[in-house]
């Protein structure tokens, strides 16, 4: 894994690798990353796709169906519908994290915790590709 400092050498204009020791990953490990991230965003993409059109189905649905509702009726498909755009939201941020992860990887900073700058646990990053926090500053920001 490589973590840029953020230092440039006046000489080359690269900026210097922080910690001699850390392993740094190569271009068919990175690639591996890009292809398993962009895979996931798609298939969330074609979710959200497919959201957008039963939604937008449904709505088109209730309002021929509505017809002599009640009060009840009425609060329950409002109800149905917050709950089906709140879905589609959350698929939209999801492919948002991934998009950002890619954008990440592509910049060498994947896999490097945002706040204090340590390695994010390869364990995390296989249960949520998309992290940017370690373990101890995403229970940090959550404790907010």
């Amino acid at each position: 894994m490589v973590k840029a400092t953020g230092t440039k050498s006046a000489a080359s204009g690269k900026t210097d690798q922080k910690g001699a020791g850390m392993r740094t990953r190569s271009a068919a490990e990175t690639e591996k990353i890009r292809v398993a991230l962009v895979e996931r965003r798609d298939e969330l993409q074609t979710e959200y796709d497919t959201s957008i059109t039963e939604l937008t189905e449904l709505q088109r649905g209730r309002l021929d169906d509505s017809a002599g509702d009640d009060q009840a009726d009425t609060g329950t498909k409002t109800l149905e519908r917050e709950q089906e755009i709140t879905l589609a939201n959350n698929l939209l941020e999801r492919i948002t994290q991934v998009e950002r992860a890619i954008d990440r990887l592509g910049e060498g900073n994947y896999g490097w915790c945002e706040r204090c700058g340590n390695a994010i646990p390869v364990e995390r990053l296989a249960a949520f590709p998309s992290a940017t926090l370690c373990v101890h500053c995403k229970q940090l920001e959550e404790r907010r």
